[in-house]
């Protein structure tokens, strides 16, 4: 099986201190990867290594076949490698379907001049990529509505419907369920995993250890900056170490357990598919 994305010995460091320690990590295509670890182990670090928010002092990254080192953010995410970020910013004045357009429509320098001259023409292909994104994420009926009419929990659907107007080749998803409730996390689980179905690869980076392992394949666990682990959704949670080091060992299993609940409910709810 070939990889969307590689990273071979990554490493980050501000001030003197690794954020990301000499990381290895590979996502498969058309798998969904999840990255675990406590607050301040490197994740988000990781994310914008990756995206090229933040420069590399070691290693190298690999997405689709080409190092991706010299490219800016906004090459990166042409080439098929979008994120989202822990903030939302919408825009609050854009309906839930412009949010996604802006995001969608690709901005030349021209672009200004024909926004003034009101000579802007609409792209049908964009379009019915918005309309896809909104449907996949169950947002079609919120598509006029203002983000601040909007619970949290779908803002943050319309966050990650936003980076998935673009047809990514693979999405990094930067905490999607951070201040979500346990059946708002369910629900997100759910979308999530149906972005396998539209070939796409998904890397997800998360709190919520029952979301991620409930719609993992596979599992990296990050901690002051190092990969401690990596393995299979039940080896992680089967993991002392990783629930040491995660939350703890009582907290680490009540949110493993939690996972297995959710994974064996969607399981269930594909099999009645």
């Amino acid at each position: 099986m070939t990889n969307i994305l590689e990273a071979k010995d990554l490493t980050v460091t501000f001030g003197g201190l690794n954020a990301c320690d000499h990381v290895d990590l590979e996502v498969p295509t058309g798998k969904f990867v999840g990255l675990i670890g406590p607050n301040g182990a490197g994740k988000t670090t990781f994310i914008d290594a990756i995206t090229g928010y933040v420069p590399t002092s070691a290693g190298n990254a690999i997405f689709d076949g080409s190092d991706i080192g010299e490219l800016k953010p906004h090459e990166r995410a042409q080439s098929g490698l979008v994120r989202t970020f822990q903030s939302l910013e919408l825009f609050e004045d854009l309906s839930v379907r412009d949010n996604l357009l802006v995001a969608a429509y690709p901005t030349k320098w021209y672009t200004f001049l024909a926004d003034m001259f009101h000579l802007s023409s609409k792209n049908s292909e964009i379009e019915e990529r918005v309309d896809w994104a909104l449907e996949i994420m169950g947002l079609s009926d919120a598509s006029d509505s203002m983000p601040t009419d909007l619970s949290h929990g779908r803002r943050k659907l319309v966050g990650v419907a936003r980076a998935l107007a673009a047809k990514p080749k693979l999405i990094l998803l930067d905490e999607p369920a951070a201040g979500l409730d346990t059946s708002e996390s369910q629900i997100l689980g759910g979308h999530l995993r149906e972005f396998l179905n539209h070939d796409m690869s998904v890397f997800l980076i998360d709190h919520d250890m029952g979301l991620v392992l409930s719609v993992c394949d596979y599992i990296y666990v990050l901690d002051f900056g190092k990969i401690i682990a990596a393995g299979t959704p039940a080896e992680i949670r089967e993991s002392s170490a990783v629930k040491a080091a995660y939350l703890g060992e009582q907290a680490g299993e009540i949110q493993a357990q939690e996972g297995e609940r959710m994974r064996t409910q969607q399981q269930g709810q594909e099999a009645e598919k």
